[in-house]
């Protein structure tokens, strides 16, 4: 009889186990996912979601026509499902916009925020949001210059960008048949601190930094004007003063984007105005058309592909508690202080786009196809045998 009780007390204890495991193992997998794609060896447990915040779609078409589609595909080829893994919105320029989107995402579960910022005040208040949410952050393109920063920023060496415009248009503004050259700078947003850093980079670091030709007695400064929110019709109506105010004798432009070269080529063309040395960014499809028709002189290419994948592989990376530089990508991993703390910085290298080198960059890298350069009037510009 005892004999007896003690295998229905062993029998007992095992049934138990195997429910008490069965119910452990329901619990695991309703809290996380584990996905190789994401945790990269299959064994981490990877939690929440990844939300992607874009600022708008007025200041570039970057952000709508490029960026949302690389990340779309770099989380889908992570094994990631799109409304339920990650999310991609734009606030379309409004900051209030931008902040109930970051709430709405860590409502839902989001454990990695991916921001561009419309300005640093709004968004410091989301990272701190999303630091009381215990989510991570990652501060896309653009550093938040306030608050506790961002778990990690990738971006451009943005200094860079605007040295690459200056090693360019420079020796053409040296070129010219003027005595002492007149020059603009129309820089971006006040607020964007990517725009500080590209004047930096074209008025400072370069040997063809504006200030020092300047202070060479080289050239002269006819206006150095920022562009509110980088909008291009204020650019248009700002550069068009510039031109009335100096009256049109200007013979260079330091234009902080391909939309504000766009600006001052409508003014110049209005004004009857020949093309002048003339900067650029982003190799936008209307940046490119410009540059091969002589309008502009170059554009700075950063190769937005690199850029988001390395964004989209240090979310991930987030999202299973993993290192965010611990990554492979074309640049160089440093840190950079945001005003608070240092934040680790992933910066890639961008590239100077001239007319002789379009094919061997944007085309050959699928940023940009003939096709779409290659439309009515601007046809004439483009090889024959493309």
């Amino acid at each position: 009889m005892t004999h007896k009780r003690g295998i229905r007390w062993v029998l007992m204890v095992l049934v138990l186990a195997l429910i008490a495991a069965a119910c452990g193992g329901d619990d695991d997998d309703a809290g996380t996912t584990t996905t190789a794609a994401a945790g990269g060896d299959g064994e981490t447990a990877c939690e929440g979601s990844i939300a992607v915040l874009l600022p708008d779609s007025a200041s570039s078409a970057r952000w709508e026509s490029d960026d949302r589609r690389f990340f779309k595909a770099a989380f889908e080829e992570a094994g990631l499902v799109e409304g339920t893994d990650f999310t991609i919105v734009n606030a379309e320029g409004d900051a209030a916009t931008q902040q109930t989107q970051a709430e709405s995402a860590l409502a839902a579960g989001a454990s990695v925020v991916l921001l561009v910022n419309l300005d640093s005040g709004s968004g410091a208040a989301i990272i701190q949001q999303a630091r009381d949410s215990g989510a991570a952050v990652i501060d896309y393109d653009r550093l938040t210059v306030e608050g506790p920063g961002a778990d990690v920023y990738v971006s451009f060496n943005n200094v860079a960008v605007g040295q690459a415009m200056a090693d360019t248009i420079g020796p053409l503004i040296d070129a010219l048949a003027v005595e002492v050259p007149r020059v603009v700078m129309l820089n971006g947003g006040p607020t964007d601190n990517n725009a500080k850093l590209f004047k930096e980079g074209y008025n400072e670091a370069s040997d063809f930094g504006v200030s020092k030709k300047v202070a060479a007695g080289e050239w002269e400064l006819a206006a150095d004007q920022d562009v509110p929110d980088w909008d291009n019709q204020q650019a248009l109506t700002i550069f068009e003063q510039i031109l009335v105010d100096n009256s049109n004798d200007v013979n260079a432009v330091f234009a902080a984007n391909d939309g504000l070269a766009n600006s001052v080529i409508q003014a110049l063309q209005a004004a009857g105005l020949d093309p002048m040395p003339l900067s650029g960014q982003d190799a936008t499809v209307a940046g490119m058309q410009n540059v091969l028709s002589g309008w502009q002189s170059m554009s700075v290419y950063k190769p937005i592909k690199a850029e988001a994948e390395a964004a989209a592989a240090s979310a991930l990376k987030l999202r299973c508690g993993e290192d965010p530089t611990d990554i492979t990508f074309d640049g160089e991993t440093t840190t950079i202080n945001n005003g608070t703390n240092d934040v680790p910085y992933i910066a890639l290298t961008p590239v100077a786009v001239t007319a002789d080198n379009v094919a061997d960059t944007v085309i050959a890298d699928g940023f940009r196809t003939w096709d779409e350069i290659c439309v009515g009037d601007f046809e004439q510009y483009c090889p024959a045998d493309r």
